[in-house]
């Protein structure tokens, strides 16, 4: 238990870890390239959307509930926040046409909850198989972690995010692992019957985040910049990374 608690909350830090070493190092430089870097966020979550899916399909009974899951997720977090109020506003007069940004940071949030509960789940089963193997299940995590943690803070700045704001609400919302964590640890086998809907609930938001919110903004950004080929170089970049972090550390 002290095992599992104590890795869920080094796991939490991925949150901020990597944001702070590279905001640190280079902050000016990325608020200079923030469109440029929402691209390489588009690329990172296409391969998270792809691999959450693969592995909802692979562990689902039959391939049409794995589908049943990942369609749900991406009907449900679109319809959620289509019929919501946005909650946050951002003026980007280079970018927009309306004081309101078209990439609403709350789907991203929600699909990131929803994947941390799953890791949590993860890690708990883990765990129960032995010390050493729910270790090196928590660095695996750890890694994705990083990457996407950051590729988050890329996109919620470019929304209109604070600094402050993102630290905060990527560290709150990475808190979700301990729900998982200790359901998983109370109710392993109940939860355990979570993991293909929680797989294809998140595939499908994540999705909809690159589909809805990603790759639309950069699109636009290609063009009001004539950057076409380095936002496609971007992109590229963040599904490579992303593709060979999957490789080396699947978990």
């Amino acid at each position: 238990m002290t095992e599992l608690l104590l890795y869920s909350a080094l796991i939490m830090l991925a949150s901020l870890v990597g944001v702070f070493f590279v905001w640190h190092r280079a902050g000016q430089v990325i608020e200079r390239h923030s469109s440029l870097l929402v691209s390489f966020s588009a690329g990172v979550f296409i391969v998270i959307a792809c691999q959450l899916g693969v592995e909802a399909l692979e562990h689902s009974d039959t391939l049409g509930s794995g589908f049943v899951w990942i369609i749900i997720g991406a009907l449900a977090v679109w319809l959620l926040f289509k019929f919501l109020p946005s909650s946050h506003h951002h003026h980007d007069v280079a970018l927009e046409t309306h004081p309101h940004s078209r990439l609403d940071a709350r789907r991203i949030m929600t699909s990131d909850a929803l994947h941390n509960v799953g890791d949590g789940i993860l890690l708990a089963a883990s765990f129960a198989v032995s010390s050493s193997f729910g270790a090196l299940t928590a660095l695996s995590i750890f890694i994705h972690e990083l990457v996407q943690e950051v590729s988050e803070f890329f996109v919620m700045r470019q929304a209109g995010y604070s600094t402050k704001q993102t630290l905060a609400l990527n560290f709150a919302i990475s808190g979700t692992i301990f729900l998982g964590a200790l359901g998983g640890f109370f109710l392993l086998e109940s939860f355990e019957a979570l993991e293909v809907p929680l797989l294809g609930l998140a595939a499908g938001a994540f999705l909809v985040v690159v589909v809805h919110d990603l790759i639309p903004h950069s699109v636009r950004a290609s063009r009001h910049e004539n950057l076409y080929f380095r936002h496609l170089s971007w992109f590229f970049a963040g599904a490579i990374l992303m593709f060979v972090i999957n490789t080396f550390t699947a978990h």
